[in-house]
């Protein structure tokens, strides 16, 4: 699908400031197609046709009011017998207006062309176009929102809008429909939506505004003063008591004088209470994991200390292995107290599970090498944990197994490789050791340490694993554990 800025360049040969000019305008003139309740078209001569025929840029649909154009047409082409008024509006560079058919139908519509200038040079022409309707007679809050939108296309036609310095609106930002407020050049309220008197009320402002400064009813008039001069739009948010106002204000320009500005208002005050309480619930959640691996280093040192003063070596192993297993399960507690949510980058997990194995090889006659390779990404905690400490059995297992000082080994080497395929998680735990005892078979194994392996694998995270004797000397454990796609709200 070609783009904007290629259709710009291809069709109508706009390039560098010029076209910069027309994507800003198409960026930000959604609350010019609100205030008049009208669709807005952007039209540009097709390159070495001049005003015979135009290429469709833009097209933005009201908020505020029924659009005649519920088709895409961008990238359209008209020639001048189906739009007569855009090569008179192209030759005069002057205001036309008329009606004429909707592009592609029959229907009527009244379509308003106005030259779009940049340093003095006409670049495309923008249409306001509405339903032709029985003629009715105009409220008080639509007749304020027409003045101020040909306010902005007079300075459309003069080149002083859209602004030279502005970014495109945010979903966030406030729109016509939130709430406007008309000012003079001495912040003077001319005018007041309903809505936006309903925010003022919010906070805590009931003096009647019009005809009013901003700072005598209270409000703070510094964006104001600000957005008019500089002569450049100005977003902030205001926060009175309870409540939170974001502002978007837009300076009113006459032959580049400030004569006004349009301020857009929108209450997100319960947006910020929602976005406190997430807050909270990420800090309570955060805490809540941080005070678990505390508690669970506390077990672990208890164990250590229960340990010391036993005499048999079997109990003194035991315990050894049981506060390894604790501590592998406390160092995913302790990186997801880091994080908000509930999602480890388990590479941050696998290299302090590695010194922890690393710990327990505290012979000078044996020296194993550890290397981590790949990466597994992020995990969710409820796959992680159990991860973890099947990754601490298997690395434990090659040191207290693969390797014998008896048989003279002096160096060993464990290699874990991690990586994702798809939705899984494959892990490989690789040794250079001995080799699988004779008739080895995983499911008839009795040791704790690989009974808790499988269990882990097989039952909780429903995977797969493997266990071979590699050509040369050594084992692979080859594991493969499946991981929930994230669920992508539409």
């Amino acid at each position: 699908m070609t783009t904007v800025p290629e259709l710009a360049r291809s069709r109508a040969a706009l390039d560098g400031a010029d076209l910069a000019h027309v994507l800003r305008l198409i960026a930000t003139w959604r609350p010019l197609a609100d205030l008049s309740f009208s669709d807005l078209m952007l039209f540009a001569p097709i390159a070495g046709e001049e005003d015979h025929r135009f290429v469709v840029l833009g097209q933005v649909r009201p908020v505020t009011g029924q659009t005649a154009y519920p088709a895409d047409l961008v990238g359209t082409v008209v020639d001048e017998v189906e739009r007569p008024l855009l090569s008179r509006c192209w030759r005069t560079g002057e205001l036309v207006e008329g009606d004429t058919t909707v592009i592609g139908a029959k229907d009527r519509v009244h379509v308003q062309c106005t030259p779009v200038r940049h340093s003095g040079k006409l670049v495309a022409i923008l249409t306001r176009e509405a339903p032709v309707t029985f003629p009715r007679r105009r409220g008080e809050l639509e007749r304020a929102y027409y003045r101020v939108f040909e306010r902005f296309l007079k300075m459309m036609s003069e080149g002083s809008f859209p602004f030279a310095r502005e970014e495109a609106e945010i979903e966030s930002a406030p729109r016509v429909g939130d709430g406007v407020i008309v000012l003079d050049d001495q912040t003077r309220v001319q005018f007041a939506s309903p809505n936006a008197v309903s925010s003022l009320h919010r906070m805590g402002i009931h003096a009647y505004a019009q005809g009013q400064e901003l700072a005598v009813i209270g409000f703070d008039d510094t964006a104001a003063r600000t957005a008019m001069r500089q002569r450049l739009p100005v977003a902030e948010e205001v926060e009175q008591g309870d409540v939170s106002i974001l502002l978007r204000v837009l300076p009113m320009l006459d032959n580049e004088r400030a004569i006004g500005a349009m301020m857009l208002i929108r209450d997100v005050t319960d947006l910020r209470r929602r976005d406190r309480m997430l807050m909270s619930k990420d800090a309570t959640i955060r805490e809540i994991h941080h005070r678990v691996k505390n508690n669970l280093q506390t077990i672990a040192s208890l164990l250590r200390l229960q340990g010391r003063r036993l005499r048999t070596p079997e109990a003194r192993g035991a315990l050894a292995e049981s506060e390894r297993r604790i501590r592998s399960i406390a160092i995913v507690h302790e990186t997801l107290s880091r994080d908000a949510g509930d999602v480890v980058h388990f590479s941050e997990i696998v290299r302090p599970l590695v010194r922890v194995v690393e710990e327990t090889v505290s012979s000078d006659d044996l020296t194993i090498h550890f290397t981590v390779e790949g990466d597994a990404g992020d995990l969710p905690g409820d796959v992680a944990t159990p991860l973890a400490v099947i990754l601490n059995e298997l690395m434990q297992n090659a040191v207290d197994h693969a390797f014998s000082i008896d048989d003279g080994v002096r160096e060993g080497n464990v290699r874990v490789r991690l990586g994702r395929e798809g939705s899984e998680v494959v892990v490989d735990v690789v040794d250079d050791g001995v080799g699988l005892p004779e008739r080895f078979s995983l499911e008839a194994s009795k040791g704790l340490g690989l009974s808790i392996v499988q269990a882990l694998v097989t039952g909780e995270l429903g995977g797969s694993i493997e266990l071979r004797d590699l050509d040369g000397g050594g084992t692979a454990v080859h594991m493969r554990v499946p991981v929930a796609q994230p669920r992508i709200e539409v």
